[in-house]
């Protein structure tokens, strides 16, 4: 899948990326009503296919992009919401009702952007009622993203599981910053930023991996994924399906039809018939 925040929110984009080999892509973090975001710089190479960004979830609302993806479309559209209170993710999810969408992706852990985000994903109990107010308000998934917060994700992870979420995503970007030493200022508008990209891949990987050992359920793996190889050591470690971001970014649409090519090689080598046949199998060695 395309991974959010990445590439917009243009139908006519979602479409050509389904094209080159996305299995689905996610929107940018969408909230009740439109952010501006943070005043330039806003992302930064780090190096060694890494990315920081402090864009501040700039969108257009969850009302405005409703109206663009209501004609019918043939892309498998996740939709990432983001809010404050259980009553923003109710309104949007309502904005939605008319359209065709594949699942919610919640952003519960957003490094960068106050009182949403990390702010939501620290309060397990905020994380329940979330959860269950959009499990009542839709019959749509519902995918829970989780972070690395002050409090440990795996409690995070248990309040969704526990309150209904069909599926959880892991890892957003890790909190972070870069000091110019020539302004001797931070780089970022923000100061700090999400870092994304191969330098958080093991750190992704690990917590897929602590996940699929404590809980039955589906995950999204997603956090520096660049190759198959990638994608097959998340596909060992517990996840059922992955998400690619900053890649897409160093070698565009290119890089979905890499990843999709290898995996099959790969499952024809070792005698999988499916992704299903390979999930887990790290832990069971």
């Amino acid at each position: 899948m395309l991974a959010s925040g990445v590439l917009g929110i243009s139908l006519d984009v979602f479409e050509r990326l389904h094209r080159a080999g996305a299995g689905a892509v996610v929107t940018k973090s969408l909230s009740k009503e439109p952010w501006e975001g943070y005043p330039n710089p806003t992302i930064f190479s780090v190096g060694a296919g890494g990315w920081m960004n402090a864009v501040g979830l700039s969108n257009p609302g969850a009302s405005n992009f409703a109206k663009m993806i209501k004609p019918n479309h043939d892309v498998p559209i996740i939709v990432s919401l983001v809010g404050s209170v259980p009553e923003d993710f109710e309104f949007m999810v309502g904005e939605f009702a008319d359209c065709h969408v594949m699942a919610y992706e919640l952003n519960l852990s957003c490094p960068h952007v106050a009182k949403v985000g990390l702010e939501v994903g620290d309060d397990p109990e905020l994380v329940k009622n979330i959860v269950s107010t959009v499990k009542d308000s839709s019959d749509v998934p519902v995918v829970a993203k989780v972070g690395l917060g002050t409090v440990h994700y795996l409690d995070t992870v248990g309040a969704a599981i526990n309150s209904g979420a069909d599926a959880i995503t892991a890892i957003n970007t890790i909190r972070s910053m870069a000091i110019d030493v020539n302004t001797k200022r931070p780089i970022l508008s923000n100061r700090f930023g999400g870092l994304s990209g191969t330098p958080i891949k093991s750190i992704a990987l690990r917590c897929v991996y602590e996940i699929s050992s404590k809980y039955d359920v589906p995950i999204i793996g997603c956090g520096g994924i660049s190759s198959w190889e990638d994608a097959v050591e998340f596909f060992l470690a517990g996840a059922s399906a992955i998400q690619v971001g900053s890649a897409v970014g160093d070698r565009w649409l290119q890089v979905f039809g890499e990843i999709n090519n290898g995996i099959l090689q790969y499952m024809k080598k070792n005698n999988f018939s499916t992704i299903g046949d390979m999930v887990g199998i790290a832990k069971r060695s």
